[in-house]
């Protein structure tokens, strides 16, 4: 075996066995964002009033999200009562800030965008590109605010009966991993990256 092989032969053995290790992981979680719809804030600014406010219009909007989301039971039915109700969210933020004294612009809409690998509670959500409705106030330069709204794990205690109906074991098994599969999800996280940047 020649010095070339004697080189490429056990990188190849280690990416193989990589492949193995993540692919099956990556699967999964693109699963779960192809299933699961967020709700994505923007703050103003970083500075503590802009902050604040930011969790009021989220209150709001949950609030308003109630109504809106009551009979939805698929992703494609929550993506279609966001996109219905786009005025009606933008309204209620807007109302939010103006009672708060504020004047900010408002823009909301639905859109799929990458997500780092977040916790949320009790749940980890895997890197990848999710459906999401997004709210930036006024020039959106602030930290962010997200939940997840279907699953409506935000919107309401939502059973386990509910979130069995909604992701398969194995995607139940990875979010509720309490970061056993920590070094997968930053596989994850470069696959998913570098697929967004392609995109």
């Amino acid at each position: 075996m020649n010095k070339t092989m004697k080189i490429f032969v056990p990188i190849f053995l280690f990416l193989l066995l990589i492949s193995a290790y993540v692919t099956p992981f990556i699967q999964t979680s693109e699963r779960i964002s192809d299933d699961v719809f967020r709700l994505h804030i923007l703050a103003n600014s970083d500075n503590e009033e802009d902050q604040q406010l930011k969790l009021k219009v989220r209150d709001a909007v949950l609030k308003k999200g109630q109504n809106v989301f009551t009979d939805c039971s698929s992703l494609e039915e929550i993506i279609a009562s966001c996109e219905s109700n786009i005025d009606l969210f933008e309204e209620t933020a807007t109302e939010c800030i103006k009672e708060n004294g504020y004047n900010y612009s408002v823009n909301a809409y639905v859109d799929k965008e990458y997500f780092n690998t977040r916790e949320y509670e009790e749940i980890t959500l895997p890197s990848g590109i999710y459906n999401a409705l997004k709210i930036e106030i006024g020039e959106a330069k602030g930290h962010n605010w997200w939940c997840v709204m279907f699953p409506a794990i935000c919107l309401s205690a939502v059973s386990d009966s509910e979130m069995n109906n909604i992701l398969d074991e194995e995607e139940i098994e990875l979010i509720n991993s309490d970061n056993k599969f920590e070094i997968r999800f930053k596989f994850v996280e470069i696959y998913e990256k570098i697929k967004s940047k392609i995109k």
